[in-house]
């Protein structure tokens, strides 16, 4: 196991029938900023009801943040905190809204109107010294962003990743009756979501870290068992709060301490989503197999103990357990009604010369946990993935 430092100073507040806690999470004189995104917040009553339960503390709406939010949109709402004196954020949604709200908190107390800067550090902390103070009531469990530092925002058309520790949620509500009105398309590519990200930290190289990679197993079969009963029954609570918790646990540092990280697949879906809008989740579902197949040498230790310990294959030569593993991952997200290849989605020879030349420019040209994943390996995989 590497060296790391773990830090999660969030509060989890997981449940049912849990957002009246609202008023005791929450300074009594802040100034409250419910930020969110499109109308069904609104539609189905959560906005009014996290309203009932902030009281009588002044409070300001912003709607609107879209999925893969967009800078320029979140320029907005940072005008308005400056403006109103907002001292708390209060984030409404799902991962696109939580890293919204990130970075608003971040930009809010930047000591410039350059608030791009921000996004230019990649997975290193932005050089920051404070931030507005917010807490999430997650309504799509996928990114893990209720318990994380990270977040992801859309500068001209490219997504950049954000990270800094001034960001954490100070509190998050996790309640599954609040993710009952989601579209069912959305649990399946937050599951995907919520499986790759498990995946990127834990099939990698092997470091001796047994405490990390059973945790990542232990999230990984429980997406596999409770994922699809959530997509499909949705009256099913019990599933429901494993594949919420499933979600959180995925990415909120614990997996990921002392051990090598990939992200490729992220890389790669980052581009396809900018570029052809589909879902997050949903491109890493797309990408993931063939990442695997291309680095089954590479990756092939933790394959084979990932074929064993997630999927129980116990038979054949090792070259056929750790085939059948990716095949069934791939046979995993089909179940999930998410088609796998490209071409379903109408990307030819010109859609992928697209994504790599776009990687290239954002110089994304040494990838995975060892950096040589090169841009001809990422067209291999594409080429392969149609």
């Amino acid at each position: 196991m590497n060296n790391f430092d773990y830090y999660n100073p969030t509060h989890i507040v997981f449940g049912q029938d849990r957002l009246a806690e609202l008023d005791q999470l929450i300074p009594a004189d802040a100034k409250v900023m419910i930020t969110f995104g499109g109308q069904s917040a609104k539609k189905y009553g959560t906005i009014d009801t996290v309203r009932a339960s902030l009281g009588h503390r002044d409070i300001i709406e912003f709607g609107g943040i879209e999925p893969n939010p967009q800078y320029t949109t979140l320029l907005n709402a940072i005008e308005i905190v400056k403006t109103e004196n907002v001292d708390f954020l209060l984030a409404v949604g799902g991962g696109s809204v939580m890293d919204g709200t990130k970075f608003i908190a971040l930009a809010a107390k930047h000591p410039s109107e350059d608030y791009h800067e921000l996004l230019f550090h990649g997975f290193n902390p932005v050089p920051a010294n404070d931030a507005i103070t917010l807490g999430c009531v997650a309504t799509l469990p996928a990114t893990g962003s209720e318990m994380n530092m990270g977040g992801v925002i859309t500068f001209k058309e490219q997504k950049y990743p954000f990270m800094s520790p001034l960001v954490f949620p100070k509190f998050s509500v996790l309640d599954p009756d609040l993710t009952k009105t989601l579209p069912k398309e959305q649990i399946a590519n937050g599951v995907a979501d919520a499986f790759v990200h498990v995946i990127e930290q834990y099939l990698t190289q092997p470091v001796n870290a047994k405490v990390q990679d059973r945790i990542g197993e232990g999230v990984l079969k429980t997406l596999i068992e409770d994922g699809p009963v959530t997509y499909a029954d949705n009256d099913d609570i019990d599933a429901r709060k494993n594949f919420i918790w499933s979600a959180t646990n995925a990415l909120n540092g614990i997996i990921g301490a002392g051990v090598p990280q990939d992200w490729s697949t992220h890389m790669i879906g980052h581009e396809m989503t900018a570029q052809f809008g589909i879902a997050h989740g949903r491109t890493l579902a797309i990408i993931l197999p063939n990442v695997l197949r291309e680095r089954k040498e590479h990756k092939r230790a933790k394959l084979l103990q990932f074929s064993e310990r997630v999927w129980d294959i116990t038979e054949g030569t090792d070259d056929e357990k750790i085939d059948l593993a990716i095949d069934k991952t791939e046979a995993f997200f089909n179940s999930l009604d998410i088609v796998t290849n490209l071409t379903h989605y109408g990307i030819d020879d010109a859609g992928i010369d697209s994504v790599v030349v776009n990687m290239e420019k954002m110089g994304l040209t040494a990838l995975s946990e060892t950096g040589d994943l090169t841009l001809d390996i990422v067209r291999k995989i594409l080429t392969a993935t149609r």
